[in-house]
């Protein structure tokens, strides 16, 4: 059993607005640098995706904001506007109920909006580092008053190659600042940054092997590139997941295998940084509201996101290294529940194969199974076994917020966009032969 916050000497405003929505206990990563971020020392934690980080630094900062100063006194900076948005909305859940102000600032957003908006003198700002910038040069933001700074997800920022910006915002902020790292690997790069910004800094380590993984049952499928999409529709079928999502490594990558999903009657849609701010809240909105049942992305979704009933995630395209493995699985098994993660290589692919399961330091289960349907053929045209008499129902924990079944009720219940082509999708053609008949008869759709 956890710590409870309340021994954390959390305050009590704070305590019960978590009670509230159900948080009690800290986890780890929290019950480690909540009392060192409080201290006011600078800090490394390093901890994986998905084990509390969000509020092992928002809950410390909230308690020293000084409701009544009209000036920003936190900036908490992340690489991608999925993860801004997601810590936005938990600052805004927590800090509106104690009087703490707090902004989103990130690309795609209306610039004229943002400048009202700050125009109301919020207390913490959450941004990418590309719109923060852009601020700081038309002079419609201060951060100078900001004595508290988080970087978010600071190695995957860094390579994103975000160094300069990074420093740039740091130069803005106030020079007694507490600075705080937040990542799951802690390259050169951040401790080389760390010399430069930060003042004995405290290192915190979560070990990852009991946080994340654990809960994640890890298969290595064995395929060949002509093949793969009969293998990802034969095992959509058999597991019938309650949430999927399935991780290319390119764009057009992406858009290919959520086409050749849609062709076959399966509702997934696409995520990737080509779609607008508005096109890509939609889509998460839609897959959370579990009226997608797969998510077709790119690794921009494997950071920050947290996403409740993400029951199986598939690794169409090996990761090249284990941090990007780690980042993409983590999707799923979050928070104690249990989840399955399906990686497909080929015998060319075998090296990533190793890095990955020294980077774990684990031996990953390879598993060949042998299809008893053929692979596209639709659930409803075959004889359903015990287990396809039910879609995929979401874990305990999910049970009290969300249906019983899924809004997608199940696999294979078809979207508008592919009943055009669902009989050209039954026939055993090759992967590049059905993309090709499905692009003459499907129309592009509105995203």
């Amino acid at each position: 059993m956890g710590i409870k916050f309340a021994e954390l000497k959390v305050s009590e405003t704070l305590c019960d607005i978590l009670k509230k929505n159900g948080i009690v206990e800290a986890t780890p990563v929290q019950e480690e640098a909540i009392p060192v971020v409080r201290s006011g020392k600078d800090v490394i934690v390093q901890a994986q995706t998905g084990t509390g980080k969000t509020l092992a630094f928002l809950l410390p900062i909230m308690e020293k904001i000084k409701i009544n100063a009209p000036a920003v006194q936190a900036l908490i900076v992340t690489p991608t506007r999925e993860l801004t948005i997601q810590i936005a909305k938990v600052a805004a859940k927590i800090g509106d109920e104690a009087g703490i102000k707090s902004l989103a600032i990130y690309g795609g957003q209306d610039v004229d909006r943002q400048i009202q908006k700050l125009g109301r003198n919020p207390h913490i700002i959450i941004g990418t580092p590309g719109r923060l910038l852009d601020h700081l040069r038309r002079k419609t933001i201060d951060l100078s008053t900001a004595n508290k700074v988080v970087l978010d997800e600071a190695d995957e920022m860094l390579h994103m190659g975000f160094l300069e910006e990074v420093e740039g915002l740091l130069r803005a902020t106030a020079r007694d600042r507490q600075t705080m790292f937040f990542s799951a690997t802690i390259p050169d790069r951040i401790k080389g940054l760390s010399h430069h910004y930060m003042t004995n800094p405290v290192s915190i380590e979560i070990k990852a092997e009991h946080v994340t993984l654990d809960e994640i049952n890890q298969i290595i499928v064995n395929t060949e590139e002509d093949t793969k999409i009969d293998k990802l529709c034969g095992f959509i079928n058999e597991y019938q997941p309650y949430l999927a999502m399935v991780f290319c490594h390119t764009k057009k990558r992406v858009a290919d295998v959520a086409m050749a999903l849609a062709g076959r009657g399966y509702l997934a849609d696409e995520l990737h940084g080509d779609l607008s701010q508005s096109q890509r809240t939609l889509v998460l909105k839609r897959f959370r509201d579990a009226k997608l049942q797969i998510l077709v992305a790119t690794d921009i979704a494997a950071r920050g996101l947290d996403i409740e009933g993400v029951t199986h995630v598939f690794n169409y395209d090996v990761p090249h290294d284990a941090e990007a493995y780690i980042h993409r699985i983590g999707r799923t098994g979050r928070a104690g529940e249990k989840g399955t993660a399906i990686t497909f290589v080929n015998a060319r692919q075998h090296e990533y194969l190793r890095m990955i399961e020294k980077g774990i330091q684990s031996r990953l289960q390879k598993q060949k199974l042998e299809r008893r349907e053929k692979p596209g053929k639709e659930i409803s045209q075959r004889k359903p076994s015990e287990a396809a008499k039910k879609p995929g129902k979401p874990s305990k924990k999910y049970a009290a917020n969300k249906p019983k079944t899924a809004e997608h009720g199940g696999v294979n219940h078809r979207s508008s966009r592919s009943k055009a082509v669902v009989g050209k999708a039954n026939n055993p053609t090759s992967f590049k032969g059905k993309l090709g008949a499905k692009k003459k008869t499907v129309k592009r759709r509105i995203r």
